[in-house]
């Protein structure tokens, strides 16, 4: 309550900052003045990631091999000890990260296993990857970056730990990621990611939880910058970034970080197309292109909230879809069921009304329960209109996030994108590199080094 009050005297001022020069729409949630920049393909190739290739290598047949088949013994969780809090690392191991069979050099990576809290409270375990470029910096002078994946999968092995070491090599999260990750490892950042539960765990995940996103978020920056080999500082400028699944989990690591993990010195969060509300963005993405994602939201929400009991709400196409949905990585399993009502495998119920998923859509609406620390920055990115087939997220939904932060003495950007079918086919190029978040980079790195 404190914390709310001390804050609450500058939303006054928040909300009454206009800016010049932006169009209706952007100015109803206050967008940022500085339009996003498209990098160039020089900077997306640049000079680390042209050394990387240079001096990479091709895998053997087993080291491409053995990351794509489950059982890796790593995965195995220690009974914890009464000492092991929340961020206590349990593990690492030395991994060579390989995308498509080719390892890079110049990158240190690791994949943890470390104790996080459940949505009771309850001590639980994640695992996670940390990935470190060689390039004559000092790692105890860098800043981290705890980066979550578009990775919405409600299977197993299908999770940052997995893919880097050359698991799941097909996913579109994986493939959104290389863009940025190769502007972020030009600038010098340590990245932490976490899988949102074990990977290696064969019952589904809970990845669309956004407040257990958000601990497993944190407590991976914790675990990752308590870690010797890794040899970063526990005092390290952290920020955040987070694109759709993983932008959900960004924005609760923000929300939540205050009060728990507040030794973090978090400076910047991106929040790159995310759902704020779940409900929303189900009764908006029934019946679209993207039509399973509604499905596969609802089930990386069903192990942590039981009562939903999901399989009772379908019918006999919709259980069997989604016992398959269940063991899959999202691509391609859940861009298997464009333009399909949901209703057609909910019994003939929309899924967004049903009254035992409410409290699971309840409890995930960004911006209801709390707000970014203070001293910390925000950039919210998202699509200024629904004028596209990929808009999948209610354009209003980011605009009224932006506005709730605000009003509670949050310090945010918005940043409205161009999504629309005459952008992507005019260019792109820019409207791609958009899309994945990496004309936001410019205005991470900033911020951090503000």
């Amino acid at each position: 309550m404190k914390r709310l009050l001390t804050r609450a005297a500058t939303a006054a001022a928040a909300l009454a900052v206009t800016v010049a020069g932006v169009s209706v729409v952007d100015a109803a949630a206050g967008a940022s003045p500085a339009p996003n920049r498209t990098p160039g393909l020089n900077e997306i190739f640049n000079g680390y990631v042209i050394s990387t290739l240079r001096d990479g290598r091709v895998g053997s047949p087993e080291e491409i091999l053995k990351p794509m088949l489950p059982g890796d013994p790593f995965y195995r969780e220690p009974r914890l000890k009464p000492s092991d809090k929340p961020g206590t690392l349990l593990k690492a191991q030395k991994v060579a990260v390989q995308f498509m069979g080719v390892q890079p050099a110049h990158l240190d990576a690791w994949k943890t296993m470390f104790v996080t809290t459940d949505l009771k409270g309850n001590r639980d375990i994640s695992t996670g990857i940390i990935m470190i470029p060689r390039d004559g910096e000092k790692n105890s002078e860098r800043k981290v970056l705890g980066y979550q994946m578009a990775n919405d999968s409600v299977g197993a092995y299908c999770h940052p730990s997995s893919m880097w070491p050359g698991g799941d090599q097909i996913d579109g999260a994986l493939w959104s990621a290389l863009g940025p990750l190769a502007l972020l490892f030009e600038r010098g950042y340590a990245i932490v990611m976490s899988d949102v539960g074990n990977s290696g765990d064969p019952k589904p995940h809970g990845v669309f939880a956004g407040k257990y996103n958000g601990m497993t978020t944190l407590d991976g920056l914790r675990a990752a910058m308590s870690f010797d080999k890794a040899g970063l500082s526990r005092d390290a400028s952290v920020g955040l970034f987070g694109i759709a699944g993983g932008g959900v989990g960004t924005g609760f690591a923000s929300q939540l970080a205050a009060d728990y993990a507040p030794e973090l010195k978090i400076k910047a969060s991106v929040l790159e197309g995310m759902v704020p509300n779940y409900k929303n963005f189900i009764r908006t993405t029934d019946g679209s292109v993207g039509s399973a994602f509604a499905l596969a939201t609802i089930l990386g929400l069903e192990p942590h909230y039981p009562e939903m009991q999901v399989d009772k709400h379908l019918n006999p196409a919709g259980k069997a879809i989604a016992d398959v949905y269940r063991t899959q990585c999202q691509s391609p399993a859940y861009f298997t069921l464009p333009f399909v009502p949901m209703r057609t495998l909910f019994n003939g119920q929309n899924p967004a009304d049903i009254p035992a998923f409410q409290r699971a859509y309840r409890e995930n609406i960004l911006g209801r329960d709390g707000f970014p620390p203070a001293g910390s920055r925000t950039l919210v990115a998202s699509c200024a209109a629904d004028d596209s087939p990929m808009s999948l997220v209610p354009a209003a939904d980011s605009r009224k996030l932006v506005r709730d932060w605000r009003s509670k003495g949050a310090t945010v950007d918005y940043q409205p994108t161009d999504c629309s079918m005459v952008h992507m086919l005019t260019d792109l190029y820019g409207w791609g590199t958009d899309l994945f978040g990496m004309e936001t980079i410019d205005w991470l790195d900033k911020t951090m080094k503000g």
